[in-house]
């Protein structure tokens, strides 16, 4: 399946970002404002490597960007990232909505007194 500009592994990346909690609290955090990797790490009762981890996720999914400044890395929401998630869950409703229209207009054809088709 393509949605838009994003294929399937795209698409699965994305899905798998936002699986996580921490993930997508890190997305909240970063939508409010750009943060240093390091100032996100106090926020979890993890490791600073695993916040990296998550934050490394949440990058190879395009919903996040990390740039450099000095010894931090600076995180902040990819411009488009809600606008991805959306366009790929469009699509998911619509090829959902196309099979129930056809199995109604299937359901409609059939008369009582006809067996299944």
């Amino acid at each position: 399946m393509v949605v838009d500009a994003l294929s399937d592994e795209a698409v699965n990346r994305l899905f798998h970002a936002l699986a996580d909690s921490t993930r997508r609290d890190i997305l909240r955090r970063a939508a409010a404002g750009e943060l240093s990797v390091s100032r996100l790490a106090e926020a979890y009762p993890m490791s600073f490597a695993a916040v990296q981890k998550h934050v490394a996720v949440l990058e190879g999914a395009g919903l996040v960007i990390k740039v450099r400044h000095g010894r931090e890395q600076l995180v902040s929401t990819a411009p488009d990232a809600v606008d991805q998630a959306h366009r790929a869950l469009d699509a998911l409703a619509e090829a959902w909505e196309g099979r129930l229209n056809r199995m109604s207009d299937l359901l409609r054809q059939e008369t009582p007194g006809d067996g299944p088709r």
